[in-house]
């Protein structure tokens, strides 16, 4: 069955393709008599508008494009949800795109959204990325950087203070007790990752604890129960006392691995998380972890994104969300622990 077009319409209603033009598209252009047979003819035949070809005429859309790499993590999936809620203030959709870490299908979905001429993209890479977004910039698409401060001075962007959450996850197990902690979580050469380290380590410093840390290829349960089973062919003399995982899912694999190898948690190894996400409280032990904030990512990267759109931004604008520990039943407080909120 071929598709319904604006010239069977026209013939329809028994007027020219530009009054029907008009109808869709400057109705005030239209009488009501008129506009009553389009309507008609349209409902009839089943008619629906093309936006592509709107696109075309008018040179842009009113949708936007998010690309994450790992949209199956909750943590990207909730900013999804934070970025569709604030779009939705601004009358425009969002177009949805999972990397899966990948540069090339990186490049492949930048160049789709190019192609649709949408309205600007919300972009986070664990790659170096920002020479790319400056081409797209350069031809007319404009582009906010999520998870990581920008260096180019065009290029907005927004992200956590991962060396302050890292900071405040060490601190507390150090405050609650614990002397033999463990980064868990990679790869270190991820500048979230690297700054969550760094932060760790800054805490640790000069306060008489230790802190190993355990390289990861990925940051899944999968990588945390790989993990937890090393651990567990340890003594428990040789296993650290305290895990700072690199994210929820890394802690969850891990606290999992070791529960069922007979380790308590907190009691003999106390872990956090970071991200806390939705799993993170609902967890059979709940899980303590950096809070990133991300339920207010998505209405500020749609702002930067539209003031970036607007051309309102005289040098470079980043926004930085500072994390907060939540604290939960997978640490344990000792004797002058600070409680944290």
């Amino acid at each position: 069955m071929s598709r319904v077009g604006i010239r069977d319409v026209a013939t329809h209603a028994g007027v020219g393709i530009g009054t029907v033009s008009n109808y869709l598209n400057h109705p005030e252009r239209v009488s009501p008599e008129t506009a009553g047979r389009i309507a008609a003819a349209i409902d009839t035949l089943g008619f629906v508008p093309s936006q592509a070809g709107r696109q075309l005429r008018s040179g842009t859309s009113r949708v936007i494009g998010y690309l994450a790499p790992d949209i199956s993590n909750p943590y990207f999936t909730e900013i999804a949800e934070s970025v569709e809620q604030g779009a939705s203030t601004r009358n425009v959709s969002v177009f949805f795109a999972d990397s899966h870490r990948s540069r090339s299908r990186e490049d492949a979905y930048l160049s789709v959204f190019e192609e649709h001429r949408v309205l600007g993209l919300l972009v986070s890479s664990h790659e170096p990325i920002e020479d790319r977004l400056a081409q797209v910039r350069r031809r007319g698409t404009p582009s906010v950087l999520v998870g990581q401060q920008a260096h180019h001075p065009e290029q907005p962007s927004i992200s956590v203070d991962d060396l302050s959450g890292g900071r405040q996850a060490a601190a507390h197990l150090i405050d609650v007790g614990r002397r033999r902690l463990a980064f868990v979580g990679g790869p270190l050469t991820i500048a979230q990752v690297a700054a969550r380290l760094t932060g760790a380590s800054a805490a640790v410093s000069g306060s008489g604890a230790g802190l190993e840390i355990i390289d990861t290829a990925d940051r899944t349960v999968h990588s945390g129960q790989e993990v937890g089973r090393a651990l567990l062919e340890r003594t428990p003399e040789r296993r650290p006392d305290a895990v700072l995982a690199v994210n929820d899912l890394v802690a969850l694999g891990l606290m999992q691995a070791l529960v069922h190898g007979g380790v308590r948690v907190p009691e003999d190894v106390a872990i956090v998380g970071y991200d806390d996400n939705e799993f993170a409280e609902a967890s059979l032990i709940p899980l303590t972890s950096v809070r990133s904030r991300h339920e207010e990512f998505g209405p500020t990267m749609i702002d930067l994104l539209f003031e970036s759109i607007a051309g309102e931004f005289s040098g470079q604008v980043h926004r930085t969300f500072e994390p907060a520990l939540v604290v939960r039943a997978s640490t344990t407080a000792g004797p002058g622990a600070l409680p944290r909120q």
